[in-house]
């Protein structure tokens, strides 16, 4: 689930965390098995390579090895217990964590995770003595410190004293998540109106956090505010209507069943503490920290779906398909988040190379809900990839007459059946559908996203243009209204330069191409177009190291053989076929 909000500042353990020398680098892909190590120095090099491609499992393993074989390194034993943190492994983290405290006792992060265990076993003096020692370790004010052992104490009977301990923590960044997680502890206490009364002021500091309007909504219910409950998820859901994830609670309010806490016990608590921290750290650049807090929420409350979810999106994130589709698989088909996950499995399945699985598990989920329309363009999208283009048409076919009213965010259906039509070459059909997308995104963009989404309609539709000699002034300037709304788009400048080059405006078409290929250098179709350009102007050597290279990077089959023509025949044989 993405938060767009980040922690506050007063979060300070991820320090702690982020300083035991764990991260993970950037990956292409799921780091392949690698041969058994020999010796300390052989495991521990075979755990930076896993670690590196982002593979935990074999990084924890090799880690582990590496212990074994030198026992006494203090380093090492640091990082196996953050790569078994990491990995989801808690009994072995845990008995990494002894041996941590038994040489440092004032290790933060091995005694916060032992204060967990506790946690979860009822052991409520001994997780406060372990998150007492976790607070000695960290200079400075440290929210969610505070708040495990808030948890702690609420399971002591101490409620109050926990309260205060979370009031002393007064600014503004921290109030949202201050007052959520306090009024979590007093509804967990049996402090019906304190919780009601933090969990309102949560709710308008920060009324858009679903988790916030999930725990008020099911406090007013229990109080006998069930109208109040109701209106508070419905202001939700019409802000969301794309988001079936309150509709079970919306469901049992509207028929005033009672409805259970968000938390019942200080461990499911302390957990939303976790899950949360994990939650709002998406989109980090190194997401250990996250990954981290969210195996531990899920280790304290099992059953909650919403952290098995949020988790297999970091896998996702990291690049572990595998773990990733395995996760997704967890949750229930009767779950709020099932189409969530179903989605999300497929997408993994894919990038596994497991094409036809994905495709079955995205038919399963349109033949139960063929109105999700994120499923259907997930569909539309791996049959596009696979060239399976009449299939690709019949996906968007299906889900376009199961929305009764197309609004902006349904472009996508059109736009990808519009693709599927072009590269049929039934031109007639996939035009409207093009303008169509075009009608319903905003002509002046509100956000990033909103500008990247018209740009690239632009784009396809202008270029289709260009490409076919048609409308060349009209797509002109569509093409550089296309570049100013994403001027670090490569395709897109690539189209405007190929707009130019179809005006026979050649040395403009160079400057631009130029820029294209320096954003997207890569591209095939980006370096053949900057060839036929060059050869334009009269750099014909340039021109056909250009098509060579274009020849490299695996061009389409068609695309290809005009390419290769042209270096055998000259730019004057294709040109004479039309190419």
């Amino acid at each position: 689930m993405s938060f767009k909000k980040r922690a506050p500042a007063s979060f300070p353990l991820a320090l702690a965390i982020l300083m035991a020398g764990l991260s993970l680098a950037p990956a292409k892909g799921n780091a392949p098995r690698l041969p058994p190590a020999y010796g300390a120095s052989g495991s521990y090099l075979a755990a930076i390579v896993a670690n590196s491609q982002r593979d935990t499992g074999s990084a924890a393993e090799y880690y582990r090895e590496a212990l074994k074989a030198d026992p006494r390194n203090a380093t090492l034993l640091d990082q196996t217990f953050v790569a078994e943190l990491l990995d989801g492994n808690l009994p072995e983290a845990f008995r990494y964590a002894e041996k941590t405290i038994a040489r440092d006792p004032g290790n933060t992060l091995a005694q916060a995770v032992l204060g967990v265990r506790a946690m979860r076993a009822r052991e409520y003096a001994k997780a406060r003595n372990h998150f007492d020692r976790a607070a000695g370790g960290v200079r400075g004010a440290d929210l969610a410190l505070t708040l495990f052992k808030a948890y702690a104490l609420a399971g002591q009977g101490e409620a109050q004293t926990a309260l205060k301990s979370i009031d002393r923590f007064s600014d503004t960044e921290s109030k949202a998540l201050r007052d959520y997680f306090s009024g979590l502890l007093a509804d967990v206490s049996g402090l019906g109106a304190e919780a009601e009364t933090r969990l309102k002021s949560a709710y308008g500091a920060e009324s858009g956090l679903m988790r916030i309007i999930d725990a008020y909504a099911r406090v007013l219910s229990r109080r006998g505010k069930g109208d109040e409950a109701k209106a508070v998820v419905n202001r939700w859901k019409a802000d969301n209507p794309t988001q079936p994830y309150l509709a079970r609670l919306a469901k049992a309010l509207e028929a005033g069943d009672k409805v259970a806490p968000l938390a019942s016990t200080p461990a499911e608590g302390l957990a939303e503490v976790f899950y949360m921290l994990g939650a709002l750290g998406q989109g980090q650049r190194d997401p250990v920290t996250s990954m981290i807090y969210l195996q531990m929420a899920r280790y304290l409350a099992p059953k909650e779906e919403i952290y098995t979810l949020t988790l297999a999106e970091f896998y996702e994130q990291t690049r572990q398909f595998n773990r990733a589709a395995t996760l997704y698989s967890e949750i229930a088909s009767d779950s709020p988040y099932s189409n969530r996950a179903a989605i999300g499995r497929a997408a993994a399945l894919d990038r596994l190379d497991k094409h036809d699985e994905a495709i079955s598990v995205l038919r399963t989920l349109l033949a139960a809900h063929p109105e999700d329309f994120e499923a259907a363009d997930t569909l539309g999208s791996i049959l596009r990839m696979k060239k399976r283009w009449p299939e690709t048409v019949e996906v968007y076919n299906a889900a376009l007459k199961a929305i009764p009213k197309l609004e902006e965010r349904h472009f996508v259906l059109l736009f990808g059946r519009a693709i599927g039509y072009e590269r049929q070459k039934m031109w007639a059909k996939a035009e409207p559908d093009f303008l169509a997308a075009l009608d319903l995104l905003p002509k002046k963009p509100r956000t990033p996203r909103e500008a990247a989404e018209r740009a690239q309609v632009m784009n396809y539709l202008a270029y289709s243009w260009v490409d076919n000699g048609m409308n060349i002034e009209k797509s002109f300037d569509m093409l550089r209204e296309a570049v100013s709304l994403t001027p670090g788009d490569g395709a897109v400048v690539d189209s405007l330069g190929w707009a130019y080059f179809r005006l026979g405006k050649f040395n403009d078409a160079v400057r631009e191409l130029e820029r294209a290929v320096l954003l997207k250098a890569g591209d095939p179709t980006i370096n053949d177009h900057l060839g036929d350009a060059y050869f334009k102007v009269g750099r014909k050597r340039e021109a056909e190291f250009k098509w060579r290279q274009a020849l490299e990077l695996n061009p389409e089959p068609e695309d290809a053989e005009k390419i290769k023509l042209k270096l055998e025949k000259g730019y004057e044989a294709v040109a004479a076929k039309g190419g």
